[in-house]
């Protein structure tokens, strides 16, 4: 091997660990960079081969990232359950305290004061005072209906703003994720920098909407919603839309239902039902199920509206089957509670006491057979433990089957919240796995620098003899040497 050849391959080693070095040093300074991956230099030994002129050597090749994108997905996937867990608990909260269960005010505690209010009145059909105390009470049952109902309506209105957040947020993570395609495409592909910060977007992105990603082999990253709505491709974002709407077909008698929330790829193509996690995944599900479900929508009543409907029916029939007084003639009772029969989810909203009904008005007696004196009164105090199915809801008192509302937003809210707790802990472990794999580990840098560093130094040494040989050489072959 020529001095020529030494120096050159001494010098391409010398180039090769200077360059590790530096590596190593940014791993070591971005330690604790949210999202960085360590990164390490490949060595390529060069073909050694003397017969053939072939003098060996090493040569720096490319810098490989430790990313392992196996790990990125799991820690996506662990954000997204943890992100839905954690808004249904946030929204299913919300719900529960809507409905005011526990409040002297609430719909409970009133039901159950008129049932005392009509219990009273049984045993002195003829008492004045009794009588306003019924009006009383049921003017207290029609107020406790608009609370709860304007409460959640407040709460549909606050999700319903959340979800045009979440829509909003999902479409500017979009957008930087195509920029940071696009610097990949004019060169920066082998970016650690560029590297953590698309990652760190699509972990954020994985919080609010269920999706998969996936490299190209230009480097760049396609992100598809739910693995099926484009949301990213190349340098182009598709944004999604959310339309808070009623129905385009409302079943007749139905007018002016609760809309419905629905999201919409880039192209107006309803792909609500791929949406199923992350936060806007729950927002979607309070809004269109639990809300629903108590509020009505275009395909229900909604179970409070069915509440005050069936108890003011079965209230004004009670009263309006017996009479005032016997006469002659007899007069007979009017009804107690009127609502908007127009429209079924309106019930709750709208009862009332009944236009210009007054506390003489109401009928006690029942005329049989066989004639009972406070009958009306005695079976009206009897709605609050009832023997007859005909007093019954879904096989339940009116008071029960609130409280079974209830019951049932206070399991969903303990399951998500028992959810959150357990996402939390496999996000952490996955997260913990992640940096196992691709986290810069400071033991390790530190063996490598070392490594690094002697490796120089002993090859800056052998450049100084090849360098001095070469020299003395030189010396030689000069006339007169």
């Amino acid at each position: 091997m020529s001095l020529l050849a030494s120096l050159t391959n001494s010098s391409s080693a010398l180039n090769a660990f200077d360059r590790a070095v530096i590596v190593t040093q940014n791993n070591v300074a971005n330690a604790s960079t949210p999202g960085y991956a360590a990164q390490r230099l490949i060595m390529n030994a060069l073909p050694f081969d003397p017969a053939a002129g072939v003098d060996g050597g090493v040569q720096a090749g490319d810098v490989q990232s430790s990313r392992n994108e196996f790990a990125e997905a799991a820690v996506d996937r662990a954000q997204t359950s943890l992100g839905t867990a954690t808004q249904q608990s946030a929204s299913l909260t919300a719900v529960q305290s809507a409905l005011n269960l526990s409040a002297s005010n609430g719909i409970p505690a009133t039901l159950g004061a008129l049932f005392q209010s009509f219990s009273a009145w049984s045993q002195d059909p003829a008492s004045e005072p009794n009588q306003q105390a019924v009006m009383t009470s049921a003017q207290a049952v029609a107020d406790s209906f608009h609370t709860t109902v304007t409460n959640l309506q407040q709460v549909q209105q606050d999700t319903e703003r959340q979800i045009g957040q979440a829509v909003d947020q999902i479409n500017a993570d979009a957008q930087q994720l195509a920029s940071y395609n696009a610097q990949i495409r004019n060169g920066d592909r082998g970016d650690a920098a560029l590297d953590a910060k698309i990652h760190n977007t699509l972990e954020n992105l994985g919080q609010i909407v269920n999706f998969t990603a996936a490299t190209q082999a230009d480097g760049t990253i396609t992100v598809l919603v739910a693995g099926q709505t484009p949301l990213v491709v190349a340098d182009h974002t598709y944004p999604v839309t959310a339309r808070i709407a009623d129905p385009a077909s409302l079943p007749a008698g139905n007018p002016g239902v609760p809309p419905s929330a629905s999201i919409l790829d880039g192209s107006g193509r309803d792909v609500t039902t791929q949406v199923s996690g992350g936060s806007l995944g729950a927002l979607l599900q309070t809004h269109n199920q639990v809300l629903a479900s108590l509020l009505g929508d275009a395909s229900q009543p909604g179970a409070l509206n069915q509440l005050a409907q069936t108890f003011a029916d079965r209230v004004n029939q009670l009263l309006m089957a017996g009479n005032v007084s016997d006469g002659p003639p007899p007069v007979a009772g009017v009804a107690l509670f009127s609502y908007d029969t127009s429209n079924a989810t309106n019930a709750a909203s709208t009862l009332a006491l009944a236009p210009g009904v007054t506390a003489d008005q109401l009928a006690a007696i029942d005329p049989g057979p066989p004639y009972v004196s406070n009958g009306t009164a005695v079976k009206l105090a009897a709605l609050a433990n009832p023997q007859d199915p005909a007093d019954e809801i879904s096989n339940s008192s009116y008071v029960e089957f609130f409280g079974n509302l209830a019951a049932g937003v206070g399991r969903q809210l303990s399951a998500a919240t028992d959810q959150q707790s357990i996402q939390q802990q496999v996000l952490t472990q996955a997260q913990s796995l992640r940096q196992q794999i691709s986290g810069v580990s400071l033991d390790e840098q530190a063996a490598w620098l070392v490594e690094y560093q002697r490796a120089y130094q002993a090859n800056a040494q052998l450049f100084a003899v090849l360098n001095s040989l070469t020299q003395t050489a030189v010396n030689m072959l000069q006339p007169g040497a």
